[in-house]
């Protein structure tokens, strides 16, 4: 995933979600629907959230330093991380407490049709935006279910834009259905489940997200699988060289390191020129793989 397309999609969502909450917050305050409070509540969560993924994605392209060696790349997962514990706090916990609230203490939800009007234009809005990030997806991932690509993606910022659209269409829709339910049978309390709802489904999101990226973190393979095009690389430099023992882990967004050991039984070849045959290997595997950032080759014909 280019970083370009995940930024242009994260800046479209913050202007989407901002706009959203702002207008879910006057509606709130107008009708005192708990439900398009608890929206509000969550479209002003995903702006911070957005913020941080922009942050992240300014922190992951920091130079190496003595430090940091390999550099900052999983800064991006950090900072994803961090919007999995807001998402779940900020915006499923508050919403769960605003329904309790309102459950164990309902009141009469004023101009109802100030808020549907507002849900309805927060449907269109999140809807554009989703369509633009399902596009990203779809470049990602053209083969596999979405499902698929929740499980395996390794673009953390893509993904978190991914499910708290997701999650925003999802709160709307519930917002709409229980303020119409409250409305057609003249009892709040269906305003105040339909907050619950919200929350709960924030939750689930949340722990969903945290779980995929806390895998990034830890140290994850890439989507891509390397050993055969890497041995077909370096038949090219040593034909009767093999490569064993791959290891790849993504060490950021778009990033990722290679080690492994070339294997040989006999080389022929000077010391000088199997140092030249391995660079221009190396050199060949950069070109094929630009997301290869590091790599650690070693020779060895005793294994």
């Amino acid at each position: 995933m280019a970083g370009g397309g995940s930024k242009k999609v994260i800046i479209i969502s913050l202007c989407a979600n901002f706009g959203i909450a702002l207008a879910k917050l006057g509606g709130a305050l107008f009708t005192g629907s708990a439900s398009l409070m608890a929206e509000s509540v969550h479209s002003f969560s995903d702006c911070g959230n957005q913020l941080l993924l922009l942050y992240g994605q300014y922190r992951a392209k920091k130079p190496p330093t003595k430090k940091h060696p390999m550099g900052y790349g999983k800064e991006g997962f950090f900072w994803s991380f961090v919007v999995a514990l807001m998402l779940f706090s900020m915006g499923g916990l508050f919403s769960i407490y605003e329904g309790v609230h309102k459950i164990q203490h309902p009141e009469e939800i004023s101009h109802i049709y100030v808020g549907i009007i507002i849900l309805l234009l927060g449907l269109v809005l999140e809807g554009y935006s989703f369509y633009m990030c399902l596009k990203e997806v779809r470049a990602e991932n053209a083969h596999k279910s979405l499902w698929s690509w929740i499980r395996e993606t390794t673009s953390s910022d893509l993904l978190v834009i991914f499910l708290e659209d997701l999650a925003a269409l999802l709160g709307l829709l519930a917002a709409l259905t229980f303020l119409l339910i409250a409305w057609i049978t003249n009892n709040p309390l269906w305003d105040g489940i339909g907050s619950v709802v919200i929350g709960c489904l924030l939750v689930i999101v949340a722990i969903i997200l945290a779980r995929e990226v806390k895998s990034l973190l830890v140290g994850e393979a890439p989507i891509v699988k390397y050993q055969e095009k890497l041995q077909e690389i370096l038949r090219e430099f040593l034909p009767a060289a093999e490569i064993i023992r791959l290891v790849a882990v993504q060490q950021g967004i778009g990033e990722v390191m290679l080690a492994y050991k070339i294997k040989s039984e006999s080389l022929e070849l000077s010391v000088s020129e199997i140092i030249n045959k391995i660079n221009g290997f190396e050199e060949e595997v950069k070109l094929n793989f630009p997301e290869v950032k590091w790599q650690f080759a070693e020779l060895d014909n005793k294994i």
